[in-house]
């Protein structure tokens, strides 16, 4: 149990969850949403915003269940606006478009927040006063987060940056937020081997002899 409690929200995501669906994902959604962005094109400009948000969640959620199913992390089918969601390990995965600095916008879905409510398991990792209540997980969920400028004028074709998110129980604060380029990074310091230090300085045969003359070889 100890070592269990002194594992941390992304130890418990990097243990759960690979790097190639981290990654195939964080791939998936660019190009989905530059999908969507292209699709849009031609429209006035008066419809454009809205399109343009439409199409991001039809063609990012096509892109986000392609992933998981490359990735077999067990993807729900695309039904209408319904939420698709993976499974890796112990966390249900699912994914959200936001405007940058807009992160409260992703409490409004009510299936979201219902979801989130099994997080209340892993609050510990992050609140030392509970720790005697931790029991290791047996389903939590994260989210991945894909940020957009929220300007047509502003990198309008891909998002500013994606993000895995791991909410509290109420989706009212994050346990945990990285953007997946630097939470990529996390499983280089962990799974890159060791490189041993087995080269040995080798002496020339001479060196710290005298030559006949005197002088050193």
């Amino acid at each position: 149990m100890a070592d269990k409690i002194k594992e941390n929200i992304p130890q418990l995501l990097m243990r759960n969850i690979s790097r190639e669906i981290v990654m195939g994902i964080e791939e998936a959604l660019v190009a989905g949403a530059q999908r969507a962005y292209e699709a849009a094109r031609g429209m006035d400009d008066g419809h454009l915003p809205s399109v343009v948000g439409q199409l991001r969640h039809f063609h990012m959620n096509e892109s986000f269940q392609r992933a998981l199913a490359v990735n077999n992390a067990a993807p729900s089918p695309i039904r209408g606006n319904t939420i698709v969601t993976g499974q890796a390990g112990a966390f249900k995965l699912a994914r959200f478009n936001i405007k940058e600095g807009l992160w409260v916008n992703g409490r409004r879905s009510q299936t979201r927040r219902q979801m989130s409510m099994a997080n209340k398991a892993i609050e510990p990792l992050v609140q030392p006063e509970l720790f005697a209540n931790y029991e290791p997980p047996t389903e939590v969920v994260a989210f991945f987060v894909a940020c957009f400028s929220g300007s047509l004028h502003s990198q309008p074709e891909s998002p500013v940056s994606i993000q895995i998110a791991v909410p509290d129980q109420y989706m009212q604060g994050w346990l945990f937020r990285e953007s997946l380029e630097c939470f990529a990074k996390r499983y280089d310091q962990i799974y890159s081997p060791e490189q041993d230090d087995l080269a040995m300085p080798k002496l020339k045969k001479n060196i710290g002899k005298q030559d006949r003359d005197g002088t050193s070889s």
